[in-house]
């Protein structure tokens, strides 16, 4: 059996063929860079993908694309209930799975636990937008709950799946990209440890990013506290090549004493 090569897609917006756009539009194709990502036009693809919420919702050109995103799976969540998370994670556009989080994320009644039960397929999923969206669309109620989320993520950490093990990760970051603060990690990031003992010597790259922004994250605020966790870390390994990119990594904004 062959397999063909991944997509290479466009780095700029201008750069998308008019047919690969149209593909992405209708949602027969995944994206294959964030440029692509932001050229969808959610409005048609919201139609095609959802016609019961066709022109339900009013995608402002000026909004950011997480804004956009949560938006389209709030508006597919108001037409189609709890069952819009399993219709929208099983669709072929990567976009349209990513709708899927932000509709299990708006959904109410739903305890932190089901929330992360349900979303578990989408950290896991092949797409790397798909799995970005999962942690951003629920980081709002892991927020919310830092320390019950950080008790439900630990055992994540074991997961086989390095997607399942990044998230436990990625989605308790201090700081995070494109999302807010958890202010309780920025003040005492040891709060953390449950999640971030585990991964220190993981052996995927991937899970290893996650953790040495996680720690570069909080070094901003709490300097000492990362040095400190890094050399105990690195004193006590089971795999030292693993642990000592993660410190590097980690400590790369923090500054030597004079």
């Amino acid at each position: 059996m062959t397999t063909s090569a991944p997509r290479k897609g466009a780095t700029r917006m201008a750069d998308i063929p008019p047919e690969v756009l149209a593909g992405l539009n209708a949602g027969r194709r995944e994206t294959a860079t964030l440029a692509e990502s932001l050229a969808i036009d959610f409005a048609a693809l919201l139609a095609a993908a959802v016609p019961e919420a066709a022109g339900a919702v009013c995608f402002d050109p000026k909004d950011g694309v997480t804004r956009r995103m949560a938006a389209a799976g709030n508006a597919a969540f108001d037409r189609l209930g709890l069952g819009a998370v399993e219709r929208l994670a099983a669709h072929p556009s990567d976009t349209v799975r990513g709708w899927a989080c932000y509709a299990l994320a708006t959904a109410p009644g739903l305890t932190l636990a089901d929330r992360l039960e349900r979303i578990r397929p989408l950290a896991d999923d092949p797409h790397f937008g798909v799995r970005e969206w999962a942690w951003l669309a629920l980081r709002p109620h892991i927020a919310a709950a830092i320390d019950e989320a950080l008790d439900l993520l630990t055992p994540w950490t074991a997961e086989p799946s390095e997607r399942l093990r990044r998230f436990a990760s990625e989605a308790t970051r201090p700081r995070g990209v494109w999302c807010s603060h958890i202010g309780a990690l920025k003040t005492d990031p040891a709060r953390g440890l449950p999640v971030l003992d585990p991964l220190r010597a993981d052996g995927a790259r991937y899970v290893q990013d996650s953790v040495a922004n996680w720690l570069n994250d909080a070094a901003k605020s709490q300097p000492g506290w990362v040095q400190a966790l890094c050399a105990r870390w690195e004193a006590d390994s089971p795999d030292p090549d693993a642990t000592r990119r993660i410190v590097r990594r980690a400590l790369r904004s923090v500054k030597e004493p004079a």
